[in-house]
């Protein structure tokens, strides 16, 4: 295994060994978060956006039930109202993989337990698309987070686009009546699948928050 000069893995040694541990039915999902945790923050977001469709795939149904993710999660407790914090993030689609979800606390939340969290898609589509916005909140049943393209936010930062319907134009076949389920991966790292009214669509995402 290749070695970067601060004695870390590099990213093609990282990516290779992450994407060995997520096929092999031996490995524990806890190893997993041990290898991403450990890495330097500018080598895990290149090796977490590197994985393709069937890893993602199996690194979701890998650490279901693993551990609990929490909006604090999303959006660290010490982070102000209405702050801006990037998950870059890579999807399983054939085309325009690289995105990123960008999450908010809304103002008067808990910021040690927030009720919900605001959040839009940024990418490389967006002016056709939209921005795609979001509510996100816990899911006490399993422990996981939902990403609601049906529930609009009342506020968000001002750097922000200007919030639109996820129910009309293009953004209805992108975002239309979608709920996003996300699972804990690691402190920083959370996977996703997307279900349309209720029906899994098979399709998958990987997200790293950038601290």
């Amino acid at each position: 295994m290749s070695e970067s000069a601060g004695g870390g893995k590099d990213g093609r040694g990282a990516r290779r060994e992450l994407d060995s541990m997520i096929q092999d039915a031996g490995v524990a999902p806890a190893a997993i978060a041990r290898l991403l945790d450990a890495l330097e923050d500018e080598i895990r977001a290149p090796v977490v956006r590197g994985l393709g469709r069937k890893a993602q795939k199996a690194l979701y149904g890998k650490v279901q039930g693993y551990a609990p993710i929490c909006l604090i999660d999303l959006v660290p407790s010490n982070r102000p109202d209405l702050e801006e914090v990037r998950h870059l993030g890579r999807n399983s689609l054939p085309a325009f993989t690289i995105f990123e979800k960008r999450f908010c606390r809304l103002m008067g939340g808990a910021p040690d337990s927030p009720k919900e969290l605001a959040g839009y898609n940024f990418q490389t589509l967006s002016p056709l698309t939209g921005p795609g916005y979001f509510i996100a909140v816990e899911d006490a049943n399993t422990k996981e987070v939902l990403v609601d393209y049906k529930r609009l936010p009342d506020q968000t930062p001002e750097e922000w686009p200007e919030v639109r319907s996820n129910e009309t134009g293009l953004s209805r076949f992108v975002y239309g009546f979608m709920v996003d389920r996300l699972r804990r991966v690691s402190e920083q790292v959370s996977i996703g699948s997307a279900a349309r009214n209720g029906r899994e669509l098979d399709s998958y995402f990987v997200l790293c928050r950038a601290d």
